[in-house]
């Protein structure tokens, strides 16, 4: 909860329970605070702002504010009688605060961490447009349009403000809501949410060319959907780009109004498994060429001067990760095209990988982190298919799993709310702690491969995460 969300429900439960707990009467200053805290509740819209479950809380503060008036005007003085009529009143008072104050304690306006790294973190996005492709899945007869979000070492001025976790969330959150089967009002309040990343801010210059590291998100993800770990290695010195993969994200909003839909179809749910393959590595391939040609569209930014990105972006040093669809498609463009230098799996689905690299594997440097719940299911053909191609590899290829994670452990999507594991959007594992798992890990092993530096938590267990189970084919 944000800082007026807590301090009302804290200013009327001091109202409610002083005679209960003193055993006297209320003195004037302890009457004066609902009225403090009905002030509170009006700068909190304003400033804060409004969402819909903050409501019972609302309520309560003018009930209680509407009591507390004649003792407000007409203070009483001496003791209370705690076992009384008045006694049982405050305690249905306070039960009822109790109760007002959990819709909003259950579902918080996310936090988006600040990451560790030192440099600060700007964000931008772009729309591209590959007018050498046809668009696939709009059922249009119109050239290849998607979007990116990037996250890089940043300068920013007076004028950059903390961007948006969730741009447009006011028709995205919906459809979120919607995909997880949850009210379509439920997630609103993700419009309020903010990153510690500065929008549009200049790139800092200091530390350039970073290297550029590549995000494909999952089916029915979006370009944010792990803006932790994005700020967290942007913080550390690399250029980061999350893609979103039009009609394949949960929804895509261009700045034009146009917006594009989930087409399930794309990777058809029921179908039988030839048919179905041969739409996933479809899927893929769109998903590798989109990644390529925004490689192509960056080479271009970092040589033209009137670019935020002139001089900023080493592509000699790409790496490329994805999750879950993404995680395939990540696989599938560093098979076949050499600009990527290392690539990573979070939760990767492996039938959309093109039967050539699961039978040959990858020769540049290759990491997959499993979640518990994809890793247990030791006889899935995912598991099959990637073992065969963990068995193919020249170069290194660490794999592991992280206990009590679910596969969407891998995204913000867990911050969401205290009831993510009940909702089915994470493991029981703390979300903190996997988040720190997570970013440590991914870190390490760009570092590695791109700077040289230590990597000891690829090479062994480590105490320090004894989540962290090494697997193998």
């Amino acid at each position: 909860m944000r800082p007026l969300e807590i301090l009302i429900p804290f200013l009327l439960t001091v109202y409610t329970l002083w005679p209960l707990a003193s055993g006297s009467a209320r003195p004037q200053a302890v009457n004066a605070l609902p009225a403090l805290a009905a002030a509170l509740a009006v700068v909190h819209i304003f400033v804060e702002g409004y969402r819909w479950q903050m409501i019972p809380l609302y309520v309560s503060t003018g009930i209680i504010l509407a009591a507390s008036l004649p003792g407000l005007i007409h203070p009483s003085t001496g003791g209370f009688a705690r076992l009384s009529w008045p006694g049982a009143g405050l305690a249905l008072t306070f039960i009822l605060l109790a109760v007002s104050t959990a819709l909003p304690a259950l579902l918080p306006v996310p936090r988006v961490v600040a990451p560790g790294g030192p440099y600060t973190v700007g964000t931008a996005t772009f729309v591209l447009t590959d007018t050498s492709r046809k668009e696939l899945y709009s059922g249009r007869d119109e050239p290849r349009r998607f979007m990116v979000q990037v996250w890089y070492p940043a300068e920013p001025g007076p004028g950059n403000r903390p961007a948006p976790w969730m741009a447009d969330a006011q028709i995205v959150a919906p459809a979120i809501a919607e995909y997880i089967r949850l009210p379509e009002y439920f997630l609103n309040h993700l419009t309020l949410a903010k990153t510690t990343s500065y929008q549009d801010a200049p790139a800092d210059p200091g530390g350039a060319p970073y290297p550029v590291l590549v995000f494909s998100h999952g089916w029915n993800g979006f370009r944010a959907q792990s803006t932790s770990l994005m700020q967290e290695l942007a913080s550390h010195g690399y250029i980061v780009i999350g893609m979103e993969h039009p009609y394949g994200s949960v929804i895509t909003v261009f700045p034009d109004g146009q917006v594009a839909h989930n087409n399930p179809s794309a990777l058809p749910d029921g179908k039988p498994e030839d048919e179905y393959e041969a739409a996933a590595r479809l899927l893929a391939d769109q998903w590798a060429q989109d990644i390529g040609y925004t490689l192509d569209m960056f080479g271009i930014w970092t040589t033209d001067r009137r670019s935020t990105f002139w001089g900023m972006l080493d592509l000699g040093r790409v790496g490329v990760f994805g999750h879950s669809t993404g995680g395939g498609a990540a696989i599938q463009f560093c098979g076949t095209d050499p600009r990527c230098q290392a690539v990573l799996g979070l939760d990767p689905f492996m039938t959309p990988v093109s039967p050539e690299i699961l039978d040959n594997g990858l020769s540049m440097p290759f990491m997959a982190m499993f979640s518990q719940a994809w890793a247990d299911e030791a006889g899935s053909k995912n598991n099959r298919l990637f073992n065969g191609m963990l068995a193919q590899m020249s170069g290194p290829a660490p794999a592991v799993s992280i206990q009590g994670t679910a596969h969407y452990d891998f995204t913000d999507l867990p911050a969401l709310t205290p009831l993510a594991p009940r909702l089915h959007l994470k493991g029981p594992i703390n979300g903190k702690r996997v988040q720190e798992i997570v970013n440590t890990y991914v870190l390490e092993f760009f570092d590695l491969h791109f700077k040289g530096l230590p990597a000891p938590l690829l090479d062994a267990p480590s105490p320090d995460y004894p989540e962290v189970k090494f697997i193998g084919p």
